[in-house]
């Protein structure tokens, strides 16, 4: 017997059983390897259970995750401000994108039109979180080909975009900073964001980018690595769901941003004939490890110039769309400084006074960092939904993984699961 595993693996099978190994094996000298939960290289608690014919990759078996969150049944107990606490936590390399895109959704649902300002401060805050994702992205997959440098340079730059968020919102990690109609505080001061925002995309952004293409582009090891591993077609992308740069690698030309837009990616987005912001969508056609982080660099530079052309274009105005009714919640200071604000406090947190919740559903999606990032909800008039259905890209992107990783040797298992940035929070659901 080549190897043993225990009937707590996951196969549901006795697969000591000659009969098993009879279905399942082509070869006596296959053996099985466990890659993750705790592996260096999986960044977070998933698991892959792979097939080994020496140093050949048989086949894959991947499992989804150990964090058992609860994500969407979390959603029938919080009402429609609260929840945002809880899925800014699933694709956590960048939450922002979540708030924003839950909260897409929700105004779907409701019927509520965002005032331009706050339009264009979600816009940037988005896109900030996209470059967030997609340098941690670039710098892990470079270092667990051995780049370490190259991990660095993405991560100092992530570090200023957590100052950001956190003058932004008050936190670092975890904005929380999206509620129905505009956001739990405006800007605390416009200046210093537009300085604090100009610096990032003109100065250190700059800079970390050209540091990141002059160390990888041209590495002997990080490109051979690389090119022809875990290719994906364009319809295979299409048959199996891939969205985000998996896909446009492939040569997918899709991206919510041109085909369903939203905020300043929508026509007329101020109300007044504003054209949408202009950038090109990255894409691609080899379809390969390279190509998808080749895409990400690229979606990088196009989010700076999204972000450059909306950061002096911030309206004046209320942030938030309900600013004068009884629909959304009191600042702070009228919450301690008045019995009004308290009360108004109360009834909306307590008794669900300031929602009118319809009976209905609504689906709103954002173009994610790694892809359609979307919410299903069902209202049946209550302070909570009725029913949260999530679509998460890392979640189809994550199902692709046995059919790229078959064929190639055990060190492209770690290239391939960089390539698809997957981040298990939003695995399990």
């Amino acid at each position: 017997m080549p190897f043993t595993l225990q009937p707590d693996e996951g196969y549901g099978l006795d697969i000591e059983s000659t009969e098993y190994l009879k279905d399942h094996f082509q070869s006596p000298d296959r053996w099985v390897l466990n890659f993750g939960p705790q592996h260096p290289a999986t960044h977070t608690t998933l698991r892959l259970v792979l097939e080994l014919d020496g140093e050949r990759i048989a086949r894959a078996t991947p499992h989804i995750g150990y964090l058992h969150s609860g994500f969407e049944k979390l959603g029938e107990h919080h009402d429609y401000n609260q929840y945002v606490c809880t899925i800014s936590r699933m694709d956590y390399a960048s939450p922002i994108c979540n708030d924003v895109a839950w909260h897409e959704a929700v105004e779907k649902l409701f019927g509520v039109d965002l005032t331009p300002r706050c339009k264009v401060i979600r816009t940037i805050m988005a896109e900030l979180g996209r470059i967030q994702n997609h340098l941690l992205c670039a710098g892990a997959a470079a270092l667990d080909l051995g780049a370490f440098t190259g991990f660095l340079y993405g991560f100092n730059e992530r570090e200023f975009i957590y100052d950001i968020l956190e003058y932004v919102s008050g936190q670092r990690f975890h904005p929380d900073w999206t509620r129905v109609g505009g956001a739990w505080r405006d800007l605390p001061d416009d200046e210093v964001f537009i300085r604090m925002v100009r610096e990032f995309t003109d100065v250190r952004m700059a800079k970390a980018l050209a540091d990141v293409e002059s160390l990888l582009n041209r590495n002997r090891i990080f490109v051979d690595r690389l090119t022809g591993v875990g290719t994906l077609t364009a319809a295979e992308a299409n048959a199996w769901g891939a969205t985000g740069p998996i896909a446009r690698a492939s040569g997918v030309r899709r991206d919510v941003r041109k085909d369903d837009p939203y905020l300043c990616f929508a026509p007329n987005w101020d109300g007044a004939g504003a054209e949408p912001v202009q950038f090109k969508v990255a894409v691609a056609s080899t379809g390969d490890c390279l190509a998808r982080f080749h895409v990400r660099v690229e979606e990088m530079k196009q989010s700076i110039g999204i972000i450059r052309q909306l950061i002096d274009r911030i309206p004046a105005g209320p942030i938030d769309a309900t600013a004068n009714n009884k629909s959304r919640l009191p600042d702070k200071g009228e919450v301690y400084g008045s019995i009004e604000g308290t009360i108004q406090q109360f009834e909306i947190l307590m008794h669900n006074r300031g929602f009118n919740t319809p009976v209905g559903e609504a689906y709103g999606a954002i173009e994610g960092p790694n892809g359609e990032l979307g919410y299903l909800i069902v209202a049946d008039g209550t302070r909570c939904p009725w029913r949260v259905r999530v679509r998460p890209p890392i979640f189809y992107n994550f199902q692709l993984f046995p059919k790229l990783i078959e064929g190639h040797q055990l060190a492209d298992a770690v290239a391939v699961l960089g390539s698809l940035n997957v981040i298990a929070a939003e695995l399990d659901r």
